[in-house]
């Protein structure tokens, strides 16, 4: 699986985000800014990114996960 199709995936499932994926073989480093973590703490922002490629993680096509997520005020904090 590329890089762009993860991304694509967690698009589709949530909106207005913006993600970026690097990817070696089947380990992918995510890094996704969305509103929609404005209310979570950072498990909860994790789980919802996960939730989105549970299926790939479950059936061995996604091996490994990092994930970064921010809203976009703290995106802009650290950039």
């Amino acid at each position: 699986m590329q890089a762009t199709d993860v991304e694509e995936i967690i698009k589709k499932q949530i909106k207005n985000i913006d993600v970026r994926v690097q990817s070696d073989g089947s380990h992918y480093q995510i890094i996704a800014i969305s509103e929609a973590f404005s209310a979570l703490n950072p498990v909860k922002k994790q789980q919802l990114i996960y939730g989105c490629l549970n299926s790939y993680i479950m059936d061995g096509t996604i091996h490994a996960v990092i994930i970064k997520a921010y809203t976009p005020d703290e995106w802009s904090a650290i950039s």
